[in-house]
Parts: C-alpha cells; structure tokens; sequence
C-alpha cells in the first residue's frame, strides 16, 4: 500500500495514521512539493494535490481532500471510475462562519469606511448604519460553513432564512427553510445575502445581473463560497451604480484580481485574498486532520467513509 500525504500533521499525528497500517509506505511532501510521479504511485491520498497529476490513476483508490471545494477533482476524466472521494465539510464552519460575522459588522456600521479615512487623515461621518439585530438574512447553502453563520446571525437577533438543494426538515436554527429554485422569490426580503455554496455548473453564475438586481438596495452581499457564483463584471456594476449597497467577497474571479482591477477603488466593497478558510485558526487544520484519520480507520475497517462526494453535483451524497 502506498500512501502519500500532503496535509500537514505533527509527529503524533502521523504516528496513529501508521499505526493503521505499519506494513504500508507512507511518503510525506506538500502541495507545492508534490511530484506527478509520486500522485501516480499512490493507492491514498491524503490531502489536496493537482488535479491534473492524477489523470485517472489506476492505482488512485481513495482521495482525501483537505478542502471542503472539490473544485477540478470531479471533472471527468480526473478520477478513474470507482474511486472514492471524500472532502474536509465540517472543518471550516467554525473559522469561515466567524469571519462572516466579522464582514457583516464592518459592512453594517461602515467600519472599513471608517478605517480607509484613518489611514487618510480624514475626520468624517459616514452616515446612519443599520441593526443586525431584527435584518433579515439570507443563507443560500446550509452545509458546515452556511450553519456556522445561520446559527450566529440568529443568536444576535437576525430573522435567518436559509435555503437548501436537497428536502430536509428545517434546523431550528433557520427561522424559514427553503429550496434553490425559490431564490428569486426570497432576494427582495433579505437584508443580508450569504452565498456559502460551492462551485459546479448549476452553480457557476448563480448570482447573475438579473438576481443582484432583485436585491434590496440597502442589501449587502457576502460570498465565501467560490468566486465563480457571480460574475465580477455584474458585481463591480451592481456595486459602482448602487443595485445593492455594499459586498464582502473572500472569493472572486479571477484570483488573483489584478492589481489594475477596477474593484479595488470600490468604496463598499471589502475584499479578502481567499483567507477565511485555510489554517489561519489551528482548530481548523487539527478538524481536517481528525476528518482524515477517521476516514482511514474507516476504510480498513471497511466501514462507509465520512464526506463521500457526488460527482456530479461536488456536495456530498
């Protein structure tokens, strides 16, 4: 069994994944490091690696991402048929959903607004502000990251609606529950709109000129899911002309903006390098981990694994 592994993991760490298996080879590199060769030589993978260096490996029987996207390892042609998929959903709701609140505040009461005018030397009233206390907020995509921010908005006073793909019974921490083809019907009510989905074709696009447009005027927009769920050209526009009132993005496309880029002379616009997620916060690299030892005791034990992905949507099955 070759096993090769590019999430970082301590000493004790990689002492209990061995331990599954003390007979196997373990190979340990990173991302940036990793080789075509060594990708085609392993059975598992543990961690992320190029897409595009697994090119339907024979040998490939189980890829553990250290990513809850599974952006590119679900194209055809990527992974052989029969090869399991599982991801890291459920590790990044606690830092991503916190970082949510923090963009919907400095959005609220105009604090980055507040910060460009410090480092100008500019003493200046930036106008009213809005409560989160009793807005309504709009949740599109309730996995682990969408729950985190439901769960927190609803706590400081927030009317949380949160919409779904799949049927289900409504958690008790949405106030309303509904589904993706109810959106458009939703938008016009939402004071806050969070787009926590993932990216595969019926997704890509998914706020369009003509959604932004149904948007309140005084809505803010958040998106931490990928940038491809809205047109940049669409955001820049409804954010230069007012279709909505300001946007928090830790995800755009393409990435990274060019530094000639229009969007960053935006005035309410808050734009992060893709930070929200990753391991800035320890607990998030210690969840992934815990994610992947879990799903090697599993596969020995020939038990399901956790995180199975349905390629033809990247969700989970």
């Amino acid at each position: 069994m070759n096993i090769l592994i590019t999430l970082s993991m301590t000493e004790a760490q990689k002492m209990e994944l061995e331990r599954m298996d003390p007979c196997a080879e373990y190979h340990y590199t990173k991302y940036k490091s990793v080789t075509r060769e060594q990708v085609q030589a392993a059975n598992i993978v543990i961690g992320n690696v190029p897409p595009e260096y697994i090119a339907a490996s024979a040998n490939l029987k189980w890829l553990q991402l250290n990513s809850a996207g599974t952006d590119g390892y679900c194209k055809p042609g990527v992974l052989a048929e029969g090869t399991l998929l599982t991801n890291a959903s459920g590790a990044y709701g606690l830092a991503i959903g916190e970082f949510m609140v923090g963009l919907t505040f400095a959005l609220k009461k105009n604090t980055a607004r507040y910060i460009r005018n410090q480092f100008n030397h500019i003493w200046h009233y930036e106008g009213g502000v809005s409560t989160i206390a009793g807005s309504t907020v709009l949740v599109i995509g309730l996995g682990d990251i969408g729950m985190e921010y439901a769960k927190r908005m609803q706590a400081l006073g927030s009317h949380v609606i949160g919409v779904k793909r799949r049927r289900s019974e409504k958690p008790p921490f949405v106030d309303e529950l509904y589904y993706e083809e109810d959106v458009d019907s939703l938008l016009q009510r939402a004071d806050i709109v969070a787009l926590t989905m993932p990216a595969y074709d019926k997704t890509i696009g998914f706020m369009r000129e003509e959604r932004l447009k149904k948007m309140k005027e005084t809505a803010i927009l958040i998106n931490v899911g990928r940038g491809s769920l809205i047109d940049t050209q669409d955001l820049y526009r409804a954010l230069k002309e007012n279709w909505i009132a300001g946007a928090g993005i830790d995800v755009i496309t393409p990435e990274p903006l060019p530094s000639d880029h229009p969007m960053w002379d935006l005035e309410n616009l808050i734009l992060t390098p893709h930070v929200s997620g990753g391991y800035s916060v320890p607990e998030t690299l210690e969840r992934i981990v815990g994610i992947a030892l879990e799903n090697r005791r599993r596969l020995a034990a020939g038990e399901p694994l956790k995180n199975r992905i349905d390629f033809q949507t990247g969700y989970r099955l």
